[in-house]
């Protein structure tokens, strides 16, 4: 079982937090899961108000297959939490991020940071914030955090603001 990425030997400082971040498809799959809420919803109405021979066990089929389905989600949110993967760990030198098996993908000390770019979107069926932390010498490091108002944003500015960076 991971625990995180302190062990490593990385030089970053004092832990400050772990956060859950998503890639592309993290992004796409909240936007699926929220269309399918929505179809639901309509399907259901729609089963209530025309009344369909047996609506009663098509309406029972569709509510367990969507509560398996947030089953799921929560199960996925606990184990990705409990094994480390896709987090951004927040460290007071740098920070870490894990890919979608655990592993350190990539880590950036805040010397190496020279600037952070961030894109933001709410919308009904998806809603982000894109970070995307440019370096000296290397590709810039691009993930997205998930939600209205995440709490890695916030610790992430603050964080880039103690060590003069813009």
């Amino acid at each position: 079982m991971r625990h995180g990425v302190g062990g490593l030997g990385l030089g970053l400082g004092e832990k400050l937090g772990s956060f859950p971040i998503a890639g592309v498809g993290g992004g796409l799959a909240q936007m699926a899961r929220r269309v399918g809420v929505v179809l639901y919803v309509i399907v259901i109405v729609c089963l209530a108000a025309i009344t369909p021979p047996a609506a009663f066990a098509k309406g029972a089929v569709m509510t367990a297959v969507v509560l398996v389905l947030f089953g799921l989600m929560l199960a996925w949110r606990r184990l990705s939490a409990r094994f480390g993967l896709r987090r951004c760990y927040l460290y007071t030198n740098g920070l870490v991020v894990t890919n979608l098996f655990g592993g350190v993908q990539d880590a950036v000390a805040w010397s190496e940071v020279t600037g952070l770019n961030r894109l933001s979107g709410a919308s009904v069926f998806m809603t982000f914030h894109r970070v995307e932390i440019a370096r000296h010498g290397l590709g810039p490091l691009a993930f997205l955090a998930m939600g209205l108002k995440p709490p890695l944003v916030d610790a992430l500015l603050s964080q880039l603001a103690k060590n003069g960076i813009r």
